[in-house]
């Protein structure tokens, strides 16, 4: 009785005959959407055009409608804009384009234009070996603290946004890795799997902290020393779940072994373990849970990101720890081309009287206020919120001399923004730094460079608590 009804309405349902399951399915949504009174259309078809490298699988698995779903037309934009968003945030398209392409009575075809990214990155690498460029210039800008070599990544290596990365560094220090990440590794495309691999040397360690700042080891000024004052070795097999759109699942297990010079136990015994050991190795074991839903995740100015990770390091006296760590950001688009965000981090370690290398907390990573670059903070539990307001001043676009399909041409966006930071960490052992165990807030005013590959340039003008100012400068955004 559908089957007539459907025919009455003169559609073609031809794309749908040739697929028993599709079509009965059809049939029910439409009848129970014409019940209910509502005009609702069928995905007929999805032509995707412009993925060259990608599979077609895995740009249906952004989207949030298949072939043969029955929905009302007020929905379908709202979908689309969803579609878009997820696959922007695959980070495998500068552009993406969800439109109607044809109606036939109440079914619809859809079509997907995107424009893939380059996805190989042989790219020399030269770098400060410093935390950032703040630090580095402390250090007189000095050449021999460069690390230079090289780092291959080739994203979307299979065509299933799959990475493979090779980096081969020297200099100052030096590191070697090799990864594979497969996130969609079954015909469900809900289940995935990594592998890494890496090794990193250094001829200069952080041994203490002394008034805020780190104080360094050099194995070239030690009389007797190793070539490198500390080695690392580790390997991991992760595990991925990823059941919807938004919400992935992350389990990893690996191992990894420590060593370091007896020049840097000299200096703090309990460096690497409270026991005063040299070396260690131990298991560690991590659970992460991860939720997005933002516009643009690289730069979100509307929607939520929400992390949690319980991770476990060692099982045995010299290495024992539990940290949790917690992330969010939340964003507002507000009028007038503006957006407001809170990002907010927090940490615990367990137990606190943890060595000296799990200790770190401000001024590492992207746990930091702004407008205190140059000092960390050590600490086994803490947390920091960041208060952002912006706006987009103008964008632009700077055409290419050589046309090509992905990369025509380069689009800059500029925002003027202003912000407010605060933080607090709690150390049993603060001898010496003031920053722990105190509350510590910041303020300033800036303006983002947004364009092409996820590139956020960070220019920002900040002050602290203790009336210290100073323009700061950031090659990405920290969320």
């Amino acid at each position: 009785m559908v089957r007539c009804a459907l025919y009455a309405q003169n559609l073609d349902i031809t794309p749908l005959i040739n697929d028993p399951v599709k079509l009965s399915l059809a049939e029910t949504t439409l009848k129970t959407s014409l019940d209910s009174g509502r005009s609702p259309f069928i995905i007929s078809n999805i032509f995707i055009s412009g993925n060259d490298k990608t599979k077609d699988f895995v740009i249906k698995r952004e989207l949030p409608f298949l072939e043969g779903d029955s929905i009302a037309l007020s929905e379908l934009v709202e979908k689309f804009r969803i579609g878009k968003q997820q696959l922007i945030n695959t980070r495998l398209f500068n552009e993406v384009v969800i439109s109607l392409k044809s109606f036939r009575g109440y079914l619809v075809d859809v079509q997907v234009d995107v424009k893939e990214r380059w996805y190989i990155f042989p790219i020399p690498y030269i770098k400060p070996v410093d935390r950032n460029l703040q630090v580095w210039a402390s250090q007189g800008y000095s050449l021999s603290r460069l690390n230079f070599g090289a780092k291959f990544t080739y994203y979307n290596t299979t065509g299933r946004n799959d990475r493979l990365r090779l980096w081969l560094i020297t200099g100052y220090s030096r590191q070697i890795q090799a990864s594979y990440d497969q996130p969609f590794a079954d015909k469900s495309l809900k289940n995935g799997y990594g592998i890494n691999f890496n090794y990193a040397a250094q001829k200069e360690v952080n041994p203490l902290t002394i008034n805020n700042q780190q104080f360094f080891l050099k194995a070239d000024s030690i009389p007797k020393a190793g070539k490198f004052l500390q080695e690392v070795w580790g390997g991991s097999l992760q595990y991925t779940y990823r059941p919807g759109l938004k919400t992935r699942y992350l389990f990893k297990v690996g191992y990894i072994y420590s060593q370091v010079d007896s020049a840097v136990l000299d200096v703090n015994p309990t460096y690497l373990t409270n026991s005063g050991k040299a070396k260690v190795g131990f298991p560690e074991f991590t659970y992460t849970v991860t939720y997005l839903n933002v516009d643009y995740a690289a730069y979100p100015q509307r929607g939520l990101i929400g992390e949690a990770t319980l991770y476990k390091s060692g099982l045995g006296k010299d290495m024992n720890m539990w940290s949790l760590i917690l992330k969010g950001v939340k964003a507002w688009d507000l009028k007038w081309k503006s957006s407001f965000s809170i990002q907010a981090n927090g940490l615990v370690r367990l137990p606190f009287e943890q060595p000296f290398v799990n200790q770190r907390l401000f001024g590492y990573g992207d746990f930091y206020l702004r407008g205190l670059e140059k000092y960390v903070v050590d600490g086994v539990a803490g947390v920091i919120v960041r208060n952002t307001a912006r706006r987009e001043l103008f964008k632009y676009n700077v055409s290419l001399p050589v046309r090509s399909r992905s990369h025509d041409i380069v689009p800059f966006r500029f925002y003027a923004k202003t912000y407010a930071d605060f933080g607090y960490s709690y150390n049993k052992n603060s001898a010496g730094n003031s920053f722990a165990n105190r509350f510590l807030y910041t303020a300033g005013a800036g303006m983002d460079i947004v364009t092409l590959y996820d590139i956020v340039l960070r220019f920002e003008y900040s002050i602290n608590q203790f009336g210290q100012k100073g323009l700061y400068f950031h090659f990405k955004n920290d969320f």
